[in-house]
């Protein structure tokens, strides 16, 4: 009775993590053409403000998966290990390749930032060429190309457990 409960949250986290994570997607979109300082900020904020849900769900996921990967007796099938081992490598791709885009966008724009895995307080904005040069290295195709094809992927693996 416990496994149709923890699956349906596994569904509910994946699906409230790309909620979340949407809003960080149609961001990441938008700033490839906004340059007014004060959009720019609102942009990132909203984007930042989604990170709480998004790795919330994530969370769920992950635990719920792992739970259930016990319940289905599946941890000895070659299926289960793919998944969870792409899903890791997305996050930490996605990771890295937007937060050095987009924390370098906070700072420059006088948000507060992470540095080093820690928070840091707002810097003086930079100069408008700087900023606009930091929001051209944005690759907001490459960040959806690594984040969808993950997904296509993982859930193959999940619905067909080809091995």
């Amino acid at each position: 009775m416990l496994y149709p409960w923890l699956n349906y949250l596994h569904v509910l986290g994946v699906f409230s993590f790309l909620m979340a994570h949407g809003v960080s997607a149609g961001v990441a979109f938008a700033l490839r053409r906004e340059r007014n300082l004060e959009r720019v900020r609102a942009l990132l904020s909203l984007s930042g403000g989604s990170y709480s849900l998004m790795y919330l769900s994530l969370l769920v996921l992950l635990l719920t998966g792992i739970i259930t990967g016990f319940l289905g007796k599946w941890w000895g099938q070659g299926w289960i290990w793919l998944a969870l081992v792409l899903l890791i490598a997305v996050v930490v791709a996605m990771s890295v390749i937007g937060s050095r885009t987009y924390g370098a966008a906070r700072k420059a724009t006088g948000l507060p930032y992470f540095e080093g895995g820690k928070p840091r307080p707002p810097l003086e904005t930079a100069s408008q060429e700087q900023i606009n040069a930091v929001l051209e290295k944005g690759q907001p195709h490459l960040l959806t190309a690594i984040g969808v094809g993950g997904i296509i992927v993982i859930a193959w693996l999940m619905m067909f457990k080809p091995f």
